[in-house]
């Protein structure tokens, strides 16, 4: 059997270098707290005026708050910065944190919509971050629906 990395890179179109090509550069420096700040916020705002009910019902039961400032804090933790998610939540542990959720390819397709759209509204991200900040999204959306497939099969 493959191993979530494995299937995450084949589903998502994306190679593991690529996607951890985000550990090249500290991005959380070279962007600063209020670009993950506003990213988050312009993305749950995305995500909570989503046209499709199916997608907003994955997000029904959190708080939009609660969503932004988790997702920043991971991305200012993952991406180079201080650990304030594990600081206040502990380990990230992505798939045990979305094991409640649907985490499909449709979802996940969904999430990355979004996340692009968010990406390239929110200013003082640079195209070179953008495409490193996209391919680690990306697969990681992906190694999160291995996950929940394999959660499925248990």
């Amino acid at each position: 059997m493959q191993n979530l990395q494995q299937k995450a890179s084949e589903w998502s179109g994306i190679n593991t270098n690529d996607a951890f090509s985000i550990d090249q550069t500290n991005l959380f420096n070279k962007l600063g707290l209020q670009t993950f700040i506003n990213l988050s916020t312009n993305f749950y705002n995305r995500v909570y005026d989503d046209e499709e009910e199916w997608f907003r019902s994955i997000f029904a039961s959190s708080e939009k708050e609660n969503a932004i400032q988790n997702q920043y804090e991971f991305f200012v933790q993952r991406m180079g910065g201080p650990p304030l998610f594990s600081q206040r939540r502990g380990h990230p542990a992505l798939i045990g944190r979305h094991r409640p959720f649907p985490v499909t390819h449709r979802a996940a397709e969904r999430w990355l919509h979004h996340m692009q759209q968010a990406l390239d509204s929110t200013p003082d991200i640079d195209d070179d971050s953008k495409i490193k900040m996209m391919n680690f999204f990306r697969h990681t959306a992906y190694f999160l629906v291995a996950g929940d497939e394999l959660k499925n099969q248990n």
